[in-house]
């Protein structure tokens, strides 16, 4: 009896996005260090190649992802023209493929065959494999951005795409060159490694930000948070934050936290560049990681017998667990009452006596999320003491 041997049929390579990172890529590793150590580089070269790459990756954060994919805020027009130049400079495609993928991403993460970049697929399928191939999970399907195909600027974008972005990398990157008196040091480093650099930034978050860090939001999909890659991104490495409330203007959500594009939105926000920025109410932050801290410590008591120590009484922490969710719950009733509470007065109240009235709420509303974020300090103590 003859055995069968399947074999999976690959889909058709996309010619013109493999040369692209091949030709690219290997011009980065090969001629920018060899013409740097033949003829040396300017520090002007090295500026304007940092200057383009932070031009291209906000683009790409505060205006393909933070704007048009999940619509975060509203921006002036000379704000979004900006984006559509520098995005286009950065060649991740024009504004309706990415958001529309991006959004399919979204509505489907980690499904292999129906996100375009599932991580569930591996390092290389989510990094940039999905993108050499013609994988049916990667095909265009622009059913989901009718809102965006209003937009006569990025209706302008897709008909000239390759122009602008081949016109903006050469012209840019050349007139940079002559402007400081180092044409090939700046072609070099502010043309080729900056795209690829560029590039492969972006392209961490489709696969590194699904596979090291935390999940302190939520552990229904594999996004992470990660400060290495917020770093290197621009914010964009808190993505278990971002999978969880897509459509908060913010990722990196604490003041601490490294994220120059919720920086860049709030500052455009304050001298009238940006408007309607969407935040989410912080008492759904605190809810999502106090849910995640008891989750995380019910399934420690859950495996007791293995996790816990043994000097540990684990009903009296099993105790101590249900009153403090009992407490969380009576926390967030609380909040929804005094939060209706707070419309209905609105609705009808003389404008005069609103003032006072909201002062009151305000008051009141702060004053729970306080009781949370002290809730969520004992909930800490108490997985250090289960660990």
């Amino acid at each position: 009896m003859t055995q069968q041997i399947q074999h999976e049929v690959l889909p058709p390579i996309n010619w013109p996005a493999t040369l692209m990172f091949v030709l690219t890529g290997l011009a980065a590793v090969t001629l920018v260090p060899l013409y740097g150590l033949t003829f040396g580089i300017s520090t002007g070269a090295w500026v304007v190649a940092l200057v383009f790459l932070a031009a291209n990756e906000l683009s790409i954060t505060a205006g393909y992802h933070r704007l048009w994919a999940h619509r975060t805020y509203s921006a002036h027009w000379t704000v979004r023209l900006f984006y559509m130049v520098f995005g286009s400079m950065a060649i991740q495609n024009t504004v309706f493929e990415w958001a529309s993928g991006h959004r399919r991403h979204h509505i489907n993460v980690d499904d292999v065959d129906l996100d375009p970049y599932s991580a569930k697929r591996g390092f290389w399928f989510s990094h940039m494999g999905w993108m050499v191939r013609k994988y049916p999970s990667g095909i265009n399907d622009f059913a989901n951005i009718k809102d965006l195909e209003r937009d006569p600027m990025l209706n302008f974008q897709k008909r000239h795409y390759l122009k602008i972005a081949v016109g903006t990398n050469v012209l840019f990157s050349a007139l940079a060159g002559w402007a400081i008196g180092d044409f090939w040091g700046t072609m070099m480093v502010a043309g080729v490694l900056r795209l690829v650099v560029s590039q492969h930034f972006t392209f961490f978050i489709n696969s590194l930000a699904h596979m090291w860090g935390s999940r302190p939001y939520t552990d229904s999909n594999t996004a992470r948070d990660n400060g290495v890659l917020a770093f290197v991104t621009f914010g964009e490495g808190y993505h278990n934050f971002h999978h969880y409330f897509a459509h908060d203007y913010r990722n990196g959500v604490r003041w601490w936290q490294w994220d120059p594009t919720k920086w860049l939105i709030a500052a455009l926000g304050s001298v009238g560049l940006a408007r309607n920025l969407k935040r989410v109410p912080h008492v759904q932050i605190q809810r999502a990681i106090i849910e995640m801290q008891f989750k995380r410590a019910e399934a420690r008591l859950a495996n007791a017998h293995m996790a816990v120590p043994a000097l540990i009484n684990v009903e009296e922490v099993r105790a101590r667990l249900a009153h403090e969710y009992e407490a969380f719950k009576a926390a967030l009733a609380e909040w929804t009452r005094v939060k209706d509470q707070w419309y209905e007065s609105k609705k009808r109240a003389l404008m005069q006596r609103i003032e006072v009235e909201e002062n009151h709420f305000r008051a009141q509303l702060r004053e729970i999320e306080y009781r949370l974020k002290v809730q969520r300090k004992r909930m800490r103590l108490l997985h250090a003491q289960l660990a």
